[in-house]
């Protein structure tokens, strides 16, 4: 008996041993397809910020700033705090002016660490409160209580909440580090070298966190699916190991959501407060360092636009990574092909950071940007060459480790394929993944495209709009508001044709795949559209440190440019989202198989809560706009009283008590952190409580009705938001000319114009017309100023927002879906039958 009981402990070592050898062999191959890209995106990014951006010195005397001559008997520091006080009193202009951009650089990094600080510490709470929910709910499935399945997926939970952070984290440091930076590139000579620096050294800072947030996402996402294949077994344990990984694409959505929502609350509130109050009540200039809200301003462009944007793009990237894998886990064919052929989603983003690291050189190095004509054209290069270099470079990958036939189901395609035609048996898999890919990847491009002719001033649509100026504020409103609507024409004709093809060569595995060829280009699109935030605050520090107006002309040019790559980024993250949402309902209705024939849309809770879901995305946006304007009115009113109990703040008096900037950046701080609990709380709770009273059917109907009017929505929002910033822009340089009657010289005018005089008229009686152009000041303009206040909130506060509503509630139904499966078999509480 012993020498029985010690052969077999002897065998199940041996045993063990070649199942531990078999798994590392399995994945050895994955591993260094994944982990080499990952690496070394981390360390591409590295290498942009140490040998690139911390060589562009902040204290180096400037080359065209010229004034007196000021002692520095003080340390730096000491200098710096007395000069910014001297700037703000109005005690002369001092000659280093590259101390007042330290200065400044200064004040925005510690209010943006201060908010992020904040912020984090109630997503930290909501992460172990809600961390706790996703345990108890998941383990509590339909074949009973499983704390195993409930502890895996709320460890992948935790670890994408987290992982959401650092990436957000990072990406609003860099744009902090490098926007002082793009200022001093900017004040450099000759007009060329300025360009080229300024362009590269903002191009650079979005790169470092473009390849920061790809490789550090897709290293512990691989690293979380290593360490679960050893709880379950892949050969049989496929289902578990990644429905337990779909909790990973949900801590992140859920930290975009409160990134998103919280930095666009923020972001906005000080955006529309110093705007409001600087140029409409106070008519100064934007960024004029007598408003107190302008640090609030250009904090936000950070929290909001850099660390919002990251996260959520971040959580598209898991959310559709996790449908992909959890669809594919469903087919027999495609597990029993083994480890590489079910990853093969990380694999694409795998070899787009590798794409995109190649060619993020043609912008700074092949192909710099010389002048302000060259900025947009260098910029769709380089999103273009991304998209034709990730599409030749996955052709090979798809023929590797793509199956030629297999199906999408619990059988194989031997015994389900024979004798009939259904979208999940794929035949020719390596070119059907490869057309999904591709459609994913041209059709994001092409939303880009369009949505820079429907943002950009270089176009008809924006000077369309900048004219419709000239009659006031409200005839600007309402083609602002039918520029949006007729946005969405292209986009979404766009978004059906990739889905039907899509759906038609690789059922809603395809759609998967073309969510992530969208995403293909990641660290491209995240390079481009944190771009935008740097030149803008570049623009705000030049301003507030008095740099020659050439310096702010280059940063306005740079800014206008960005607003366009801003609206472009959106454009991808809304249109891979409505793909992702897709996804991610599909991989829902997949794991409730109570649902396998089809949902029947005139069945009455399906298409009660089809309407329930449609109307989510308005009430969404209806909170958070709201929320904007309840903390701008707060901004306005203290900005308001700094003015009024300051004597001489608003006169520029010399020797006046500086502007309180602190009190302005608490109070977006503290409004941003109050109004983003109740939009945050309507997107989490609404499919929990569906599918708990109502069930699975009825869930499906509200994540459609989400999914098909969020996505309008987000699209109109955030294209007539950019178009009326571009529209103000483009008066601003003189873009605009209005045909006015021709007047005579008054004795009181001066020699220059303008006159205001009898108007001279024709022979006929007619007035003679002459072209006046428009800049700041203008009537024009400042109905300009109204349309680009209302459309801040939209286009960077409720359009991106909605988009992570439509993934949210996707990837929450379908984390929780054991759980509605175990409410009467699915019918919920109600049990609707």
């Amino acid at each position: 008996a012993f020498g029985a009981g010690l052969t077999l402990r002897r065998r199940e070592r041996r045993h063990a041993s070649q199942t531990c050898t078999k798994r590392i062999e399995i994945m050895a191959s994955g591993s260094f397809v994944v982990l080499l890209p990952a690496l070394a995106a981390l360390a591409f990014a590295f290498w942009l910020f140490t040998k690139k951006l911390s060589k562009i010195s902040l204290h180096q005397r400037p080359i065209r700033v010229s004034a007196t001559h000021d002692s520095r008997s003080a340390s730096d520091s000491d200098y710096d705090e007395a000069l910014l006080r001297r700037m703000e009193t109005g005690e002369g202009v001092p000659s280093d002016a590259y101390a007042k951009v330290r200065v400044i650089y200064r004040d925005i990094q510690s209010g943006a660490k201060a908010f992020l600080a904040a912020e984090y510490r109630m997503c930290v709470m909501f992460l172990a409160g809600f961390g706790v929910v996703v345990a108890m709910l998941v383990a509590n499935g339909a074949h009973g209580f499983n704390g195993k399945v409930g502890f895996m997926t709320a460890f992948a939970f935790l670890t994408g909440g987290v992982t959401s952070m650092v990436a957000g984290y990072v990406g609003m440091m860099i744009a902090v580090y490098t926007n002082a930076r793009c200022t001093v590139s900017a004040a450099q000579g000759p007009d060329a070298i300025a360009w080229r620096e300024s362009f590269n050294a903002a191009f650079r800072g979005g790169s470092v966190m473009g390849f920061a947030l790809s490789g550090l996402g897709l290293l512990v996402m691989y690293v979380l699916m290593v360490i679960y294949s050893w709880m379950y077994a892949f050969e049989t344990e496929a289902v578990e190991l990644f429905e337990c990984i779909a909790g990973f694409g949900l801590g992140g959505s859920a930290i975009a959501l409160f990134g998103r929502v919280g930095g666009g609350i923020y972001t906005k509130a000080a955006d529309v407060g110093a705007d409001l109050a600087g140029k409409v009540v106070a008519g100064i200039p934007e960024d004029d360092p007598r408003n107190p809200a302008t640090i609030a301003d250009n904090v936000g462009d950070n929290v909001g636009d850099v660390a919002g944007m990251g996260s959520d793009l971040f959580g598209s990237f898991a959310e559709a990574t996790c449908a992909a894998l959890v669809i594919a886990a469903q087919s027999v064919d495609l597990v029993s092909a083994g480890w590489d052929t079910v990853i093969f989603p990380l694999y694409i983003s795998a070899v787009g950071i590798l794409v995109c690291m190649a060619v993020s050189f043609v912008a700074t190095d092949f192909q710099p940007v010389r002048n302000e004509a060259s900025i947009e054209r260098v910029l769709k290069t380089q999103l273009t060459l991304s998209t034709l270099g990730m599409t030749l470079a996955m052709y090979p990958v798809c023929m590797m480790y793509m199956p030629d036939q297999f199906y999408l189901g619990s059988k194989t395609y031997a015994t389900a394929c024979i004798g009939m035609s259904s979208s999940k048996c794929v035949s020719g898999g390596a070119h059907a993944a490869f057309a999904c890919i591709a459609a994913g990847l041209w059709g994001g491009l092409l939303i880009g495209f369009v949505t820079e002719y429907y943002t950009s001033h270089s176009y008809y649509p924006v000077r369309e709009l900048a004219r419709s100026t000239e009659t006031g504020a409200a005839t600007n409103i309402i083609y602002g508001l039918a520029l949006g609507y007729k946005s969405t024409i292209v986009p979404v004709g766009v978004l059906a044709f990739c889905v039907w093809i899509s759906f038609s060569m690789m059922d809603m595995y395809g759609v998967a795949m073309c969510a992530l060829g969208m995403l293909g280009t990641l660290a491209t699109c995240l390079a481009i559209d944190v771009y935008g935030p740097i030149c803008d605050n570049a623009g705000g520090i030049a301003e507030m440190a008095g740099l020659p107006d050439e310096v702010r002309e280059k940063t306005d040019a740079l800014d206008a440019a960005g607003n366009t790559t801003a609206a472009i980024g959106k454009g991808f993250a809304i249109g891979s989202a409505a793909l992702v949402a897709l996804a991610l309902i599909a991989a829902f209705v997949t794991r409730c198989n109570v649902l396998d024939g089809g949902v029947n849309l005139l069945n009455p809770a399906v298409f009660a809560f089809l309407l329930i879901g449609s109307m989510l995305p308005y009430w969404f946006s209806a909170m958070t706009m709201k929320s904007v304007g309840i903390a701008a009115m707060e901004m306005v009113k203290e900005v308001k009283r700094q003015f009024d109990t300051i004597p001489g703040l608003l006169e520029g008096t010399p020797g006046h008590a500086p502007p309180d900037h602190a009190r302005c950046i608490k109070i977006s701080t503290d409004a941003s952190l109050r109004e983003m609990v109740p939009p945050a709380m309507l997107v989490i709770s609404a499919p929990i409580i569906t599918g708990t009273l109502f069930g699975v059917e009825a869930v499906t109907g509200l994540l459609a009705g989400g999914l098909v009017s969020g996505v309008q929505l987000a699209i109109s929002a955030s294209n007539t938001g950019g178009a009326w910033d571009n529209a103000k822009k483009y008066i601003e340089k003189g873009g605009l000319y209005i045909d006015v009657p021709k007047r005579e010289r008054s004795h009181a005018d001066p020699p220059e114009g303008p006159f205001t005089g009898a108007i001279v008229r024709n022979v006929d009686g007619s007035p003679q017309m002459i072209s006046v152009r428009q800049r700041k000041g203008s009537e024009c303009h400042k109905a300009a100023v109204v349309g680009d206040t209302v459309g801040d909130p939209l286009k960077d506060t409720s359009g991106p927002a909605v988009n992570i509503l439509m993934k949210l509630s996707a990837i929450i139904s379908l984390v929780f879906c054991d759980f509605f499966m175990s409410i009467n078999q699915g019918h919920g509480l109600f049990n609707l039958q």
